[in-house]
């Protein structure tokens, strides 16, 4: 939150915060800086007061897939490498896939507890992209997590890698945001 509090005060006028996955937990704490104008989910968890990527995982649907994810080493967690490609980028060349498996980024285990405190999208203007193929966040929690937060929301058929097999779409819904 820290850091992008800092981009946000570097910035001259207002800001767009887009976050995917769980950059929605970032931008749903972040946003609350007076120079944010609006939220962009992207496929992202979009918690209430209280609520955590724990709480908000706890009690998937009936069927839906359950995310890779491995035991925590060192305090951090990572996606099983060999499945990777069918959860989170079923969409995506295998050689891709195989690059973002490769070059993921550690999630911090702490960081799955972190609370809510008092969510912008509260007070600011929200839009959410529902990834309908996504096998991390299912896309019927997607779509009850845009509907609360009262987002203008958009479906496009993809993996939670949206950002790359669609990027039309995610740049068509930021420029939606932006020009609101």
């Amino acid at each position: 939150m820290a850091a992008t509090r800092q981009v946000i005060d570097a910035q001259d006028g207002p800001v767009v915060l887009v976050g995917h996955s769980y950059g929605g937990v970032v931008i749903t704490e972040a946003g609350r800086h007076d120079g944010v104008a609006g939220l962009v989910y992207i496929a992202a968890f979009a918690p209430d007061k209280g609520e955590s990527v724990n709480s908000l995982i706890a009690d998937p649907p009936p069927g839906a897939p359950v995310p890779p994810i491995l035991p925590p080493r060192d305090g951090f967690l990572f996606l099983d490498r060999e499945r990777f490609a069918e959860s989170f980028a079923g969409d995506l060349p295998l050689e891709v896939a195989g690059f973002m498996a490769d070059s993921q980024v550690p999630w911090g285990v702490d960081a799955l507890g972190g609370a809510a405190t008092e969510p912008a999208w509260r007070t600011k203007p929200s839009w959410y992209l529902v990834a309908t193929d996504d096998r991390m966040i299912p896309p019927p929690a997607q779509r009850a997590m845009s509907e609360r937060i009262g987002a203008t929301t958009a479906e496009v058929a993809a993996s939670h890698s949206v950002y790359l097999s669609q990027p039309d779409a995610v740049a068509d819904l930021i420029r939606r945001a932006a020009g609101a």
